[in-house]
């Protein structure tokens, strides 16, 4: 009969520190059934998380975080655990480098396996054979037997000698019936406006008509940060509460339009196609959200105003309703925009205005949050994040369910308060044609399908973006162009950017004058890209030619679309 082993020497303590704690993952559908989540860590991402998760301060610690061979001067070993409504479950855990070259197939993989009990297991970063080509900490991937199922995940950093971290403090839960929770809430309110419009739509869908809430935005509308992404984020959660308290039977209905890291540049060519669904549905309730979107928006406002007045402009006139929602450094832009907001006299609220004391109040009295509860990463709220975000919605439209004026609102409008320029822009796609817009493809014959797709409504099924596109696969070398006569005063070219090795660069010419070059490494994922050709005063025909970059005419380049303003 054998004994129990005898148990090996306990491993050296190591100060450590959380980069995710107790986070809310979700696993999307994979080709094979299995359900992933990923979690990236580039662009500050993990310095962020190691400030607001882990408390490091250490600037010298802080900037080791953002390559290969600071992570690898830092950190000794990773710790992983998950928990899930199964224990058993088996859960792949990928902390993925990128490449310097080759972004995402040139950097290591560190993996390992846990089961959904909660009970940690350790990558020992001496144990990894390390690539040539890795640059920084990319992203981090969780693997799940089946899609659809969700866990909570924690990942620390345990450090190598002569390397310290402070000690960790645990959280209290956030108590969301308290009465500081609800001046957390109050406090969101920037300004009534005009209440009127809100009003009558609750009062429809009280009355049992049929009332549609629509909400456009960047990737917090989209719900990232959340899990399930279709319905933690804030816009289901708060369409739910909505439905729930004006609505009768299934009479109050969702359309969410959010596209990850896109500004209201973007947000304004697609308005018809994602929100109105090509004119086929009337919203009586738009909630536009790009307040940490828009500092991409090259007119500073223009476009974003443009965006305003396109939803007020619809001949049913709609309520409209302004969300400023933050990053983790406090900062969005609300203040360029509440002054759009005034000129209009439309209800507005401020998740900045609502959060932020909070994470620099002391433990004690008033204290409801900490940022690390808010946040899911630099960018994204967490699940509780959402549930704050739905709560203000609901309070502005609460204010506006208790008031006895339901008069018509004044429909007068007021002149622009920064600019209107794009108030009237349409999308121009292989499917949506213009017949002032005469188009020869060159080289640009094919049809990209590897897109950006973001979840529609309230479903997980990807829905991909701007699918009538021009593609230069790189083959058809003796004609690296596009050229497009067009009548227009103003035009938007919608590229997609990449980050894949084969990605070329574009020279952008109008009326034989170079503009800019479309560089699709800027950003470095797949995403839609606006920038503005033509923006003048009054209408003209141009000659539009986008000119593959003569270094690269053997690679890939995709025109997605394009806004124009007759």
């Amino acid at each position: 009969m054998n004994g129990p082993a005898a148990p090996k020497d306990p491993e050296k303590r190591r100060d450590s520190f959380y980069i995710i704690k107790n986070k809310d993952i979700f696993g999307s559908q994979m080709e094979d059934g299995k359900g992933i989540q990923y979690l990236y860590q580039n662009d500050g991402r993990l310095v962020n998380s190691a400030q607001i998760t882990g408390g490091i301060t250490d600037e010298t610690e802080l900037g080791l975080l953002r390559t290969v061979d600071g992570f690898k001067k830092l950190v000794h070993s990773i710790g992983v655990s998950a928990e899930t409504k199964n224990p058993a479950d088996n859960v792949e855990f990928i902390f993925q480098m990128y490449g310097k070259n080759d972004i995402y197939g040139g950097g290591t993989n560190l993996k390992t396996y846990v089961n959904g009990d909660g009970a940690e297991k350790r990558i020992y970063l001496q144990d990894a054979s390390w690539t040539d080509d890795d640059f920084e900490p990319g992203q981090i991937k969780v693997i799940m037997e089946e899609a659809g199922r969700t866990a909570k995940l924690n990942v620390r950093l345990y450090l190598n000698d002569g390397f310290t971290a402070p000690e960790v403090n645990e959280e209290e839960g956030i108590n969301f019936g308290s009465e500081d929770y609800k001046n957390i809430i109050k406090n969101s309110l920037v300004s009534k406006g005009d209440l009127t419009k809100l009003k009558n739509v609750i009062d429809r869908a009280k009355n049992g008509e049929d009332v549609t809430l629509a909400y456009i935005g960047g990737s917090i509308t989209q719900g990232a940060g959340a899990a399930p992404l279709n319905t933690e984020c804030y816009a289901y959660k708060s369409y739910q509460l909505f439905k729930e308290k004006f609505g009768k039977g299934n009479n109050v209905h969702l359309i969410k339009a959010g596209v990850g890291g896109t500004p209201s540049e973007l947000g304004m060519i697609r308005f018809e196609r994602d929100v109105l669904r090509d004119y086929t549905v009337k919203p009586d309730i738009i909630i536009i959200e790009f307040a940490v979107n828009d500092e991409g928006d090259e007119t500073k406002g223009d476009c974003y105003e443009s965006l305003v007045r396109k939803a007020l402009n619809l001949p049913y006139k709609p309520a409209v309703i302004l969300l400023f929602s933050v990053f983790a450094n406090d900062e969005n832009l609300q203040e360029r925009m509440i002054p759009i907001g005034n000129n209009y006299n439309l209800p507005m609220s401020s998740i900045k205005n609502a959060v932020t004391p909070q994470f620099y109040k002391e433990y004690g009295a008033g204290k409801v949050l900490t940022k690390n509860q808010f946040f899911y990463d630099i960018y994204h709220p967490s699940n509780a994040g959402h549930t704050i975000m739905s709560d203000c919605i609901m309070y502005l439209m609460e204010q506006a369910a208790n008031i006895e004026n339901t008069s018509t609102a004044n429909t007068d409008m007021p002149a622009p308060v920064t600019g209107n320029t794009f108030e009237n822009v349409k999308l121009l796609d292989r499917k949506d044609t213009y017949a002032g817009a005469e188009i020869t493809p060159g080289g640009f014959t094919d049809t990209d399908t590897v897109l950006q797709c973001v979840e529609m409504d309230g479903s997980l099924d990807p829905v991909p973006e701007f699918p009538y596109n021009w593609h230069y696969n790189g083959k058809e070398t003796d004609k690296p162009y596009f050229e497009m006569k067009i009548q227009c005063r103003a035009l938007v070219l919608v590229f997609k950017d990449s980050g894949e090795t084969d990605a070329a660069r574009a020279d952008i010419y109008a009326d034989g004058k170079f503009v800019r070059t479309a560089d699709p490494y800027i950003n470095g994922w797949v995403h839609c890209n606006p920038v503005i050709i033509i923006n003048e005063n009054s209408s003209s025909t141009h000659l539009v030619r986008i000119e593959i970059h003569k270094a690269d005419q053997d690679k890939k380049f995709t025109i997605l679309g394009f806004g124009y303003v007759q």
